[in-house]
């Protein structure tokens, strides 16, 4: 495996870097909000997305029969990473989940409607598969579809949407068949966040941004929304989490944080003796620098066993992930250890060790390890699926 970029590669994110550095909006570029800064939840930051999108950068890996450049993955994983890195708003679930699932299993009539939109960032999506009682049991969720002239009629809740107070469109997944086994009777559906069937419910998480719950009560949808096949929705959603667990999760912020505390604790001194001396603190720092870079080689491979085409990487998306948010995690527990007590000091607060960063991101650390399936979830695949142990291992 080859983890250096080619010539092109290497050009692209030096092009890349350059424009975000002549690009750079204070009030867009917010590191403080952690992975949230993914999300592009203000007039502000859909204006930067039309401007990315303005540079062709949306969709480059899509065929070129629905506007995209048909390049390899590794260019999005560029400009992602590049993005993240600037706390910039990301390519996200339109280009990088949905958009490519359509391609793959949407009828010709929701390619035509969205994917043109998606390109131009003129949509943004909310994604709806958790419940009160399926959470990381994808498979057992209860929403209710039912078949109805011209269409479905969806009644239920969905919780954990983290994109619903802003979204247009809601990639949701429902119970179309009750008498089916639980992962074959699941249809994906696409409903406008406007309806008025839908009832949406802030829910304040422990990181500084909200998600929400969404009821929905005699929601119509009609056929031409349905994604695919009637009940093949959990294979798509199986997919989508796939791309999602690699898309939504990128590993710049944490390289960024690991950056700031190694910085800090060149200067920093405990009982008057140089924080950098003591063997505890050195073993902590080169701990985080050596999982960086597995990190990063776990991306590089998901990355390749992308190149190869058809259904996105599971195994490999899994190993990413779970790695990935709990070493992202850890940096900052790891920060918080060295700190001592002024690192509980709140985010903000000028007598906090670098302004108290890491009391806040630790918080929001903690939601990256849920969300796009648990840290357990990720385990119980690479078990099931990679070393092969039986399902009620």
């Amino acid at each position: 495996m080859d983890f250096d970029f080619t010539p092109e590669e290497q050009a692209f994110a030096d092009e890349v870097e350059n424009w975000l550095v002549e690009n750079h909006d204070p009030v867009v570029m917010d590191p403080t909000r952690e992975n949230f800064t993914q999300l592009a939840d203000t007039p502000e930051r859909r204006a930067f997305m039309k401007k990315l999108a303005a540079q062709g950068w949306l969709g480059m890996s899509w065929p070129k029969e629905y506007g995209g450049q048909e390049i390899e993955g590794v260019y999005e994983y560029i400009l992602n990473e590049a993005l993240a890195k600037h706390s910039a708003p990301q390519i996200g679930k339109g280009v990088g989940i949905i958009g490519k699932t359509l391609i793959r299993h949407g009828s010709e009539f929701l390619k035509k409607e969205f994917l043109p939109k998606i390109l131009n960032a003129e949509i943004e999506f909310a994604v709806g598969y958790s419940e009160p009682q399926a959470g990381s049991d994808a498979a057992n969720m209860q929403l209710k579809a039912e078949k109805v002239e011209g269409g479905w009629l969806m009644n239920g809740q969905k919780i954990w949407t983290t994109s619903a107070h802003f979204a247009d469109w809601y990639w949701v997944g429902a119970r179309s068949d009750p008498d089916a086994p639980k992962h074959s009777g699941i249809s994906l559906f696409l409903v406008p966040m406007n309806d008025k069937g839908l009832e949406i419910v802030s829910l304040p998480t422990i990181g500084k941004d909200t998600t929400n719950q969404v009821f929905f009560t005699d929601v119509f949808v009609p056929d031409e929304y349905l994604v695919g096949h009637e009940g093949n929705g959990f294979q798509y959603i199986s997919e989508a989490l796939d791309l999602e667990r690699f898309t939504m999760f990128t590993l710049s912020p944490s390289t960024e944080r690991a950056r700031l505390l190694i910085e800090w604790a060149k200067e920093a001194t405990r009982d008057d003796q140089p924080l950098k001396d003591d063997p505890n603190v050195r073993r902590l720092i080169s701990r985080i620098v050596t999982d960086q870079a597995v990190a990063k080689g776990l991306s590089t491979r998901f990355v390749c066993a992308a190149r190869k085409g058809g259904k996105p990487p599971t195994i490999e998306s899994s190993q990413y992930k779970l790695f990935a948010t709990q070493l992202s995690q850890r940096v900052c527990k790891d920060a918080l250890d060295m700190q001592g007590a002024a690192g509980q000091i709140h985010e903000g607060q000028d007598e906090g060790p670098i302004r108290g960063r890491f009391e806040g991101a630790y918080r929001a650390t903690v939601v990256e390890t849920i969300g796009g399936g648990s840290s357990e979830v990720q385990k119980n695949i690479i078990a099931r699926r990679y070393l092969g142990f039986p399902k009620n291992f």
